[in-house]
């Protein structure tokens, strides 16, 4: 699904310098490193504060925390998401709230936010799922008319530009209190690793997710919360400040290869592919297709059988995982949801990708679609 090999021969050179530096410094948690790479994704980001974690799972955890959430608050999300994005709220046994999703954008429907809040409701966390941007400026009137808090999960969208009604243009991640991202290898902006971090523009808010992210102190050893351990170690920031500086070229690959599956597929009944709303320039962390009439899960093992990988994500949405069970995950009936969840199927989608691969994998998908 993503080649990360190839990418690093593109960068080897700067790579290898960066870690070798690490090496020699034998500063391997914290230092300039970290600070560097934190800043300089600051300033691409165009967030005040920006707080490098562990992983993104953490930089969820860590967000609920420093906005002091508790059990028995509850937040708003997706059921069609990636399980990090509510497991974080159940393990601080916060009820989460599933909502619908969009079915052309996959991303929270904002029109059925406002019937699912209460007195208990704290948060909204919308996911800007596969690279798409959720609708944020209707979510954060939302949020301003129920004093309530927004955690963005960008783990999969980290680069989009989101246009405002009036023009003004901000980074997914950069509009709600709190913007939370993975550098998870396969991500857009991808460790060799695991990593994560963390964004805000509230003062207040960012000395507490300092705090929460190593262990509660607000100097060593003096701990004014409790806290967890969540560090971005020097070694990936290192090379994520290589990469960093190649971000908007792999979206930018990442967007020509999704115009070349667009044209192959188009005027397919049976495919729908990936909607591109025009407030915001979708990333593609995912190429994901709907199908129609079509054994999605035969098309699935037909890929892997002439050497073409693919991915259902997600086969089973939160709300009816096991682990919900105590919270009510059974009593949702999200009819957008489950059917999308019995459609969607991605492509391999990456920097690397060049079009000899793409119309052989473009000719297997048609080649079942079609029988």
């Amino acid at each position: 699904m993503v080649d990360t090999k190839t990418q690093y021969h593109k960068i080897k050179t700067e790579v290898d310098a960066a870690v070798i530096a690490v090496m020699e410094s034998s500063r391997f948690i914290g230092g300039d490193v970290v600070t560097n790479f934190a800043n300089n994704l600051g300033k691409y980001h165009n967030s005040k504060h920006t707080i490098p974690c562990a992983n993104g799972t953490d930089a969820l955890q860590i967000a609920l925390m420093a906005l002091g959430l508790k059990a028995g608050d509850e937040i708003i999300t997706p059921s069609f998401t990636y399980i990090a994005t509510v497991e974080v709220a159940a393990l601080l046994g916060i009820k989460p709230v599933f909502v619908e999703v969009d079915k052309h954008t996959f991303c929270i429907d904002v029109n059925v936010i406002e019937k699912a809040i209460t007195p208990k409701t704290k948060a909204i966390i919308p996911v800007h799922l596969y690279g798409h941007a959720a609708d944020m400026e209707p979510i954060m009137l939302l949020a301003k008319k129920y004093n309530l808090f927004v955690i963005e999960d960008n783990a999969q969208g980290i680069g989009n530009d989101y246009t405002f009604s009036e023009g003004t243009k901000k980074k997914t991640g950069s509009i709600g209190h709190i913007g939370c991202t993975s550098f998870y290898p396969s991500k857009n902006l991808g460790a060799y690793g695991d990593g994560g971090a963390i964004f805000t523009d509230d003062d207040d808010l960012a000395v507490k997710l300092k705090m929460i992210a190593s262990h509660g102190q607000s100097k060593q050893y003096y701990h004014d919360v409790v806290g967890c351990n969540s560090r971005l170690d020097a070694m990936q920031a290192a090379i994520l400040d290589i990469k960093l500086k190649h971000l908007d070229e792999y979206i930018a690959a990442r967007r020509k290869a999704a115009d070349y599956y667009d044209a192959a597929f188009a005027g397919n009944e049976k495919i729908s592919v990936p909607f591109r709303a025009t407030n915001n320039n979708h990333v593609f962390h995912q190429y994901t297709l709907v199908l129609k009439g079509v054994d999605r899960n035969g098309l699935n093992k037909y890929l892997a059988e002439v050497g073409v990988p693919s991915m259902i994500y997600y086969p089973v949405p939160a709300h009816k995982q096991k682990m919900f069970e105590s919270f009510g995950g059974g009593d949702y009936e999200l009819e957008i949801t489950d059917w999308l969840t019995d459609r969607v199927i991605s492509l391999p989608i990456h920097t690397e990708l060049d079009e000899e691969q793409q119309a052989f994998i473009v000719k297997h998908v048609l080649g079942f679609v079609n029988r």
